[in-house]
């Protein structure tokens, strides 16, 4: 075991653990997943409840803790906080191109099929019979409440309570009718945001155009093509997203010896938003989340088509995308292209297991409390506000203070806030 470390008034230890990559073949190959502890210092030996943090993405790793602020603070009050690296992310064995280069495309689709919600609690139930902790608590962030639903769904008897914050994902139905909501969000998102700046419709249009007309190379060697250009529109749905947007763009072009070109500053930021290159599952398995004994077939990508909007075209307003994920990708992305036959493969792949048992979450028993965003650009708020209201012992504090990531902007006040929450469900006698 590594050693821990303090961060000011906070103690960080090291998890590490060898787990099976398919729980179906427990003593196959196996995979090495990380964990965080952290606790306060002066509770460094108490016996505190835990509190499992679930991550956003899916893709990504846990936040690294470096000041006890925000959500961190409220919940080193009360818990000893364990940060997990989801499968796949962080220092968890690690999923992109180098990893996965010594496996055919079938074996690549193999591997990544193990990387999904029920896995990742799997690997948690794993790691807190490792720990030795009974039960414990959940806070899901985004794709972490999609984990925390499947959690509830298969493993209730572990939990003791559980807060989501931007993640109840709808329980069924297929992904066309989720990206079909998020598409009409996205538009109203992109009225908004050109509302409020209303010179950088021109802007967008001239930058789309010099892209049609150019060939233009990021600073890894990738052409920069419109489309890519549209995806950072997923600022879009972030607290003060808008504003960074704006500022991103407002030098995108420098004059060299009398001519407009897009400048070094600009197109580096550029690459540096196309996360995907650097984690991977995040455009592999996004669109697998909603799936449950069916394939995606690139959801977005076909439902693009019933929103000609975001289709761009030279002389018509130009339209930023958001969160979805296509095809083409593979195809430009320079880190995806070796990945490109495996997620064609999973885009068609229609054995997914189910994620979500509809019957146990309506008789559902752990306080739930989700801080459900009214106007949120990433998961859909009636499909949320749908579920828990056939979700007994949760509750909903519904919100148009905050976007998606709220969390991050105000984490001190939506983490008391579920917790309060949670602790009237309890003490409530109808519980």
């Amino acid at each position: 075991m590594q050693q821990g470390f303090f961060i000011g008034d906070m103690y960080c230890q090291p998890h590490f653990f060898q787990l099976p990559l398919n729980y179906q073949q427990p003593n196959g190959a196996r995979i090495q997943v990380f964990a965080r502890e952290v606790v306060a210092r002066d509770k460094q030996h108490s016996d505190l409840p835990w509190l499992v943090y679930l991550q956003g993405g899916p893709g990504f790793p846990s936040p690294r803790p470096d000041a006890e602020s925000g959500w961190l603070k409220r919940a080193l009050k009360t818990y000893r906080v364990l940060l997990l690296d989801q499968r796949g992310t962080g220092q968890s064995q690690p999923v992109h191109a180098q990893t996965l280069s010594d496996l055919t495309a079938l074996e690549q689709a193999e591997y990544l099929s193990h990387f999904r919600a029920d896995n990742i609690v799997r690997d948690a139930e794993a790691i807190r019979e490792a720990l030795g902790v009974k039960q414990w608590s959940l806070l899901g962030q985004s794709f972490g409440g999609f984990c925390t639903l499947h959690y509830l769904s298969y493993y209730p008897e572990s939990l003791t309570r559980a807060y989501v914050t931007g993640g109840i994902p709808p329980v069924s139905g297929h992904a066309d009718v989720v990206y079909r909501a998020t598409y009409r969000r996205l538009l109203d998102k992109n009225a908004a945001f050109f509302r409020r700046f209303p010179d950088v419709q021109v802007l967008c249009n001239r930058i789309a155009d010099h892209l049609l007309e150019n060939e233009v190379r990021l600073p890894n060697g990738q052409r920069f093509t419109v489309e890519q250009f549209q995806l950072i529109g997923i600022h879009l749905g972030r607290s003060g997203g808008d504003l960074d947007l704006y500022y991103q763009l407002e030098n995108a072009f420098v004059d060299v010896n009398g001519q407009s070109e897009l400048s070094y500053s600009f197109l580096n930021a550029m690459l540096a938003e196309q996360s995907y290159q650097t984690n991977p599952i995040y455009a592999i398995l996004h669109e697998s989340i909603y799936c449950q004994h069916e394939a995606s077939r690139w959801s977005a990508h076909r439902v693009r088509d019933e929103f000609p909007q975001c289709h761009y075209q030279s002389g018509r307003d130009f339209c930023f995308t958001g969160e979805m994920v296509y095809p083409w990708m593979f195809e430009q992305l320079e880190t995806l292209k070796p990945l490109q036959e495996a997620a064609n493969m999973l885009a068609e792949k229609s054995d997914w297991p189910a994620l979500y048992d509809a019957s146990q979450l309506a008789a559902n028993k752990v306080p739930l409390a989700a801080a459900v965003y009214v106007e949120d650009m990433y998961v859909e708020f009636d499909y949320s506000r749908q579920v828990l209201a056939n979700m007994p012992n949760s509750r909903a504090w519904m919100t148009n203070e905050y976007e998606h990531n709220g969390l991050r902007a105000d984490g001190e006040r939506i983490l008391d806030t579920l917790i309060r929450m949670t602790q009237e469900i309890q003490d409530s006698p109808h519980r």
